[in-house]
């Protein structure tokens, strides 16, 4: 089955303890697309400058990632400029030129509109509840938010997350929405609201999945290489969905713990470089590798009595 993305593509400038890269693919909706795109088709909306490279749209091509939806609009790509620091748990914001992402209305295609599955990425909630309006018969949504939004259209993210069946969301965003301390009295919040789950994203210390009647946990992956993060969140999104997706039906609770862990394992491969440039070269077959790995990693072991 394919999901819809819609979200961000931007072109990003980044500096870490490790380096720099200028003006690499970057965006909220390319991070999950290629992602998702490691489980089965995906379709993106999007709207880039008439300077977005050739080559960055040949990296949707060697995926199946449908961009009939990527628009080209007079003027220039959305452009991002960051910095971490030290443990680079938070990016530093340098420079953000919205460009025609400013005033970008997504227009769903005809031919995107029967799509099952919908991933709104970080944008306005005004935004991604007129995409909901385009594609009524959309099976599982998940949407996600950030501060900004939090902050100033709350009315409207709390009427979207009525519409939308998980809401993803990190730590900090979850405690401010909710005014909860507390992450799982946070997300049952979440879910008194419309959600049938709550995603919160933890950064090195993992991701919860909770509904109102279940509570899930899983660590991050343990790695050594940590390159630069931005992204990761996306890809963990993509990761999720693309396995909720391949499944084809409105999924259990038991498929979104699976997922969870498909997310958590995709999102480990994106921090080991810079961009999008880990996901380019990854595969199905090293993602089911590592998620081995990982189940080996978060399994008890069977209990004996004591001697």
């Amino acid at each position: 089955m394919c999901v819809l993305v819609v979200g961000s593509v931007a072109i990003d400038s980044v500096e870490t303890p490790f380096g720099k890269a200028e003006s690499v693919l970057g965006g909220s909706a390319v991070y999950f697309s290629l992602a998702a795109s490691l489980f089965g088709p995906v379709r993106l909306v999007g709207v880039v400058g008439e300077d977005f490279p050739k080559e960055y749209r040949e990296v949707f091509r060697a995926r199946p990632i449908d961009a009939e939806g990527l628009v080209v609009a007079a003027g220039k790509t959305f452009r991002w400029s960051g910095r971490y620091r030290g443990q680079m748990s938070e990016a530093e914001t340098r420079e953000v030129q919205l460009n025609v992402f400013e005033d970008f209305a997504p227009e769903i295609p005809d031919s995107y509109r029967d799509t099952p599955f919908v991933f709104l990425a970080n944008g306005s909630p005004h935004t991604q509840l007129s995409v909901l309006r385009q594609v009524p018969g959309a099976r599982f949504i998940m949407a996600d938010t950030m501060d900004l939004w939090i902050n100033t259209q709350r009315d409207a993210l709390i009427e979207l997350m009525a519409r939308v069946d998980a809401l993803v969301l990190n730590d900090g965003e979850a405690r401010r929405l909710t005014g909860e301390a507390n992450l799982l009295k946070a997300a049952r919040w979440v879910c008194g609201h419309g959600p049938r789950c709550c995603i919160i994203k933890k950064a090195e210390h993992g991701a919860l999945l909770v509904t109102a009647q279940d509570v899930f946990a899983l660590p991050a992956f343990p790695t050594e290489l940590v390159v630069e993060p931005t992204g990761a969140g996306d890809s963990f999104a993509g990761g999720m969905m693309g396995y909720v997706a391949a499944g084809g039906g409105n999924p259990t609770y038991e498929a979104l713990q699976t997922a969870l862990a498909w997310g958590t394992v995709t999102a480990s491969f994106t921090i080991e470089g810079f961009g999008t440039s880990s996901l380019h070269t990854l595969t199905r077959s090293l993602l089911e590798e590592r998620l081995r790995e990982f189940k080996r990693l978060t399994q008890l072991p069977q209990e004996h009595s004591p001697l």
